[in-house]
């Protein structure tokens, strides 16, 4: 019967302590060679819990993890993003002997107290992705990486100074700077599981829109369809971005509007009955947005086939 480890983190140093590391350089933030980390890794599974940020490029011989919804491997370079509170469970295969290697970021958010980081890391999609996916990175892109982690791990074990905090967050824009690029140019290589996802959208909206839901619920929300495909709102809307040039938000509106010129085209129901069965509370709205895209009112529409 496999055996269930959880671990919750609190503080960088509570990491430290349980890994078998020395005491962190620097409270907020630490850069941990994975080859150096001696934390149980016994059969079955290993969850974990960190009440800061985590950035990993890791490989683990003879273990997956989940990620959220989604288990990967570690045998290619895979980076991973966790915010506060995801969960990061690790399965390991019996009778094995793992030792990690690898680097491992932890920072903590009163490290971006005061800097331009603090309001923009939230806008980082890919912290989203504990629900679908990690970022697999070429040789290349690691190299990048590693490079910009090495001169993050010297300043965290440099003598704290004025600079120090301005120094690390700089470091670390880089990083995600660079791990933003790296996601789009996945969104294109990784076509058959962007593609296959897009399909499994066509389909659920589809059905939404046969079933009735529009009229008794309106359009559904980002949040819902991502819960419904089991991704996360931030990877549904890159992936659009990356795949048919728009938001989620552009995307269902043009799948509305469609079906408004069905309906204002091959059928008799006035734009009113039109507006209320594809979910508008008021018809002067329906009339705006069906403008707005179509440069005609829909009764402009309507008689342009008369």
């Amino acid at each position: 019967m496999e055996s269930l480890h959880r671990y919750h983190f609190k503080t960088i140093s509570e990491y430290h302590k349980l890994a078998g590391l020395p005491k962190p350089g620097h409270p907020l933030v630490s850069v941990v060679n994975m080859q150096d980390v001696k934390m149980p890794m016994a059969n079955g599974q290993v969850s974990m819990i960190y009440d800061f940020y985590s950035i990993a490029l890791k490989r683990v011989p003879d273990a997956r993890i989940r990620y959220g919804q989604q288990i990967s491997d570690f045998d290619d370079g895979v980076l991973f993003f966790m915010a506060p509170g995801q969960v990061f469970t690790v399965e390991i295969a019996e009778n094995r002997e793992h030792r990690p290697t690898g680097w491992m970021i932890l920072f903590h958010a009163d490290l971006l107290w005061g800097t331009h980081l603090a309001k923009t890391i939230k806008q980082y999609d890919f912290f989203d992705y504990s629900l679908y996916e990690a970022l697999h990175v070429s040789d290349a892109e690691e190299n990048t990486l590693n490079a910009i982690t090495t001169q993050l791990k010297i300043e965290a074990n440099t003598n704290i100074d004025g600079f120090t905090q301005q120094i690390i967050i700089a470091q670390l824009e880089l990083l995600l700077s660079y791990s933003e690029r790296f996601y789009q140019r996945q969104f294109i290589t990784r076509k058959v599981v962007s593609h296959e996802i897009l399909n499994r959208l066509e389909d659920l909206i589809g059905q939404y829109f046969q079933n009735g839901d529009l009229a008794n619920k309106g359009l559904p929300t980002v949040n819902y369809i991502a819960e419904k495909l089991n991704i996360s709102a931030g990877y549904l809307t890159g992936m659009l971005k990356s795949l048919i040039g728009q938001s989620t938000q552009q995307y269902l509106h043009g799948k509305l509007i469609a079906l408004a010129k069905e309906k204002l085209s091959t059928t008799s129901l006035s734009v009113s009955e039109i507006s209320y069965e594809l979910g508008f509370e008021h018809l002067q709205s329906f009339s705006r947005l069906f403008k707005s895209k179509t440069s005609l009112s829909p009764k402009e529409f309507r008689e342009s086939f008369n």
